[in-house]
């Protein structure tokens, strides 16, 4: 599996833009057939920093997206709203799934 990270940091003036202005990107990604996840997050501590987890099956799946044109529209929109260049983390695992973390389970009340 590829395992990506990113975080973008976006302007403080297009943080209520920025997930309105990726949705068709999110959508149209986590239909691709080697898409296995595609998913936003926030930082805690910089409420202008968005966090893109996604992973794919195959390089030549990840190869597919970024060769797509909902890939290029959306660089073209982010682009635009960043305030500077992504952090990104592209690395390959073994797996094609989130494993379960075993030192916590949840506790019965």
């Amino acid at each position: 599996m590829i395992f990506i990270a990113v975080k973008f940091t976006v302007r403080t003036a297009e943080r209520d833009n920025w997930l309105p202005a990726v949705e068709d990107f999110t959508l149209a990604t986590r239909q691709e057939p080697g898409n296995l996840f595609f998913d936003w997050s926030y930082s805690v501590e910089n409420p202008d920093q968005f966090i893109l987890l996604e992973a794919f099956a195959s390089q030549e799946a990840g190869v597919a997206h970024v060769n797509s044109e909902h890939f290029k529209a959306a660089i073209d929109t982010m682009s635009e709203l960043v305030s500077e260049v992504p952090e990104i983390i592209n690395v390959e695992v073994p797996g094609d799934d989130w494993s379960r973390m075993s030192e916590v389970t949840p506790r019965n009340r």
